[in-house]
């Protein structure tokens, strides 16, 4: 039989979850992935017969994340099951279920700093000059992969953008991020210019009869698939003579370290990226130091 203090921490957990559905609005796959890391570590309470709620509960986190490296977990795993740790503390802090988050004093593996893949702006226009924009598909798919770049856009947010969305007067797409937070970002001059011969020339001849609200659409009218679009990138990447492994989050990641090495404020990238937490943003930083290191090394007299 199970001992009552387990139920009630698995209940804690459950509202919990159901707090990040309702209150917070995250998205599935973040969601799914933080139940997947309680349930784990629900499992190594009721194994190891310990109470978190105790007052030894911080030596309990430490024995379970020292159980996660025995078992062969990765530094930047373990991270992650702390960080979804920390958070459920929290809440339980903040419920006033416990008084102190026994997380607090825990620090967090160390991983490293992972650089993100970042394209040369020669690189950025080589892939873009790439469709063949006389053809409705090559109209359409020089359309997305401006916007890819004008915006910062996750593909998940590329494939979705509906007509509606997109101001062409005032120059800016709207778009639903994680959590279905809004995000209004500003596209530019080159984006709208291919967005709007799409419009007029190209998508009238693929939709054909179909009717989509859609502003990017593949067969019947319906939206691009994530893993079409990879695809498409991928074509267009081996035609531009790239031999980097190019994702469409590569497109992200430039947008976003570009935009820093011109000198634009991190908050401001941090609004157009759709980071609530500036964190987040920070680790583009590294990539701008790194571009400013040597611009100071090849025109400073005494660099």
């Amino acid at each position: 039989m199970t001992p009552p203090v387990f139920d009630f921490i698995s209940d804690l957990m459950d509202q919990y979850i159901n707090y990040l559905v309702v209150e917070k609005g995250l998205a599935d796959a973040t969601i799914e992935s933080y139940g997947s890391d309680l349930k784990n570590f629900a499992d190594f309470l009721k194994s190891s017969r310990i109470d978190p709620l105790a007052e030894t509960d911080a030596a309990a986190v430490l024995k379970y994340l020292i159980d996660l490296r025995k078992a062969g977990l990765s530094a930047r795993s373990r991270a992650r099951h702390l960080v979804t740790l920390r958070e459920f503390f929290k809440f339980l802090v903040q419920e006033k279920i416990i008084k102190k988050d026994p997380t607090r004093i825990i620090d967090l593996p160390k991983t490293g700093i992972k650089l993100p893949d970042v394209l040369s702006l020669d690189e950025i226009l080589l892939i873009l000059k790439a469709p063949d924009g006389a053809t409705p598909r090559g109209a359409r798919d020089g359309a997305m992969l401006e916007l890819l770049y004008a915006a910062g856009l996750r593909v998940s947010e590329l494939i979705h953008v509906k007509l509606q969305d997109v101001n062409m007067d005032m120059g800016f797409v709207r778009t639903l991020g994680k959590g279905s937070k809004e995000r209004i970002v500003p596209i530019g001059s080159k984006a709208r210019e291919k967005i709007e011969d799409y419009v007029k020339n190209a998508r009238p001849r693929l939709l054909k009869n179909h009717v989509s609200s859609y502003l990017f659409v593949a067969r019947a009218g319906n939206p691009m698939t994530r893993q079409g679009f990879w695809k498409l990138l991928k074509k267009y990447t081996i035609q531009a003579g790239i031999r980097k492994n190019i994702t469409p989050h590569s497109f992200r990641h430039s947008f976003a370290s570009h935009l820093l090495e011109g000198g634009a404020d991190l908050r401001a990238v941090q609004m157009m990226l759709g980071h609530v937490d500036i964190s987040t943003t920070q680790i583009y930083t590294h990539v701008a130091r790194d571009h400013l290191k040597k611009l100071h090394e090849q025109y400073h007299p005494r660099g």
